[in-house]
């Protein structure tokens, strides 16, 4: 069966999503996790060193600026899902407005950054990555800030990983997210409709008073 992004957004309403055994699969198959890992958009954690860290002006946040070099960044590990076939289409979600990459910039290197689908009031995180300490924990609390911003009520992470555990990441069960996808797929929100937070002290003040 071709897989076409048409297809995939369709898996993502469907609550599914595609995966390859390695980098060189040409096959690809879905995934409806048992337990699936969320990111509440009301409870994301920022600790004390992480807050420090946000408030500092050494680094900067960009959407959309590189998202090839995201993708290209979450698939550079001994291991990953990350095929040429996935490469293909989530390039073409991105073209066609669908799939969106936030960007975490040291000067002119990029040093981390996240990506993921929207539909409806669902932001669905496909990856990230990191090359400096904390830059996937300033990534993750710039595109939490924003999400809150332009009205989505959902942000799956597919699984939880101690890294999204400590950021305030849960585990739901399979019906519980369906359910909840399918209140966040009643209205539509744009990740475009609001700009990136001025400053890391504004997303930490924010993040307080949602909190």
């Amino acid at each position: 069966m071709t897989v076409t992004a048409d297809l995939l957004l369709h898996a993502y309403r469907s609550g599914v999503f595609p995966m390859a055994e390695h980098r060189n699969d040409p096959e690809l198959f879905w995934v409806d996790p048992r337990l699936r890992g969320v990111l509440p958009l009301d409870g994301f954690h920022i600790s004390r060193s992480l807050a420090k860290r946000l408030r500092r002006d050494d680094y900067t946040v960009t959407l959309n600026k590189a998202f090839g070099a995201v993708l290209e960044g979450c698939a550079d590990r001994q291991e990953t899902w990350i095929s040429g076939e996935i490469h293909r289409l989530y390039t073409e979600l991105h073209d066609l407005g669908h799939a969106h990459s936030l960007e975490v910039w040291m000067g002119e290197d990029l040093v981390g950054g996240v990506y993921g689908v929207c539909v409806g009031r669902a932001f669905c995180g496909e990856s990230m990555f990191s090359t400096r300490t904390d830059a996937s924990k300033i990534a993750l609390a710039w595109l939490v800030d924003l999400l809150n911003r332009c009205g989505f009520t959902l942000f799956d992470t597919q699984f939880l990983t101690p890294h999204l555990a400590s950021l305030g990441g849960q585990e739901i069960g399979r019906d519980t997210y369906h359910a909840r996808l399918s209140i966040a797929l009643q209205a539509e929100a744009d990740i475009l409709s609001q700009p990136l937070a001025a400053c890391g002290q504004d997303v930490v003040q924010r993040n307080t008073q949602t909190s």
